[in-house]
């Protein structure tokens, strides 16, 4: 992986392995899941694009979420 600096909403700089909130209900597209506001995703890994996570939840795995819908948690 190159330098990127991978930043959350509120400008907190994220690496791989954080805990992260969401702060917009999102569906997930292929699913009837919707992820609510506030749902905590744990051990986030950083992608090579700068505005893009993955992660597991219980109900999706390999879940890819976009930087400008998180916020870092500690």
């Amino acid at each position: 992986m190159s330098d990127i600096t991978v930043v959350d909403a509120f400008g907190n700089t994220l690496s791989s392995g954080d805990t992260v909130q969401l702060t917009k209900e999102l569906s997930v597209k292929g699913t009837k899941v919707t992820l609510k506001k506030g749902t905590k995703v744990k051990n986030i890994r950083l992608t090579d694009d700068a505005e893009e996570i993955t992660a597991n939840t219980p109900e999706i795995k390999w879940l890819v979420l976009r930087t400008e819908f998180i916020k870092k948690v500690d």
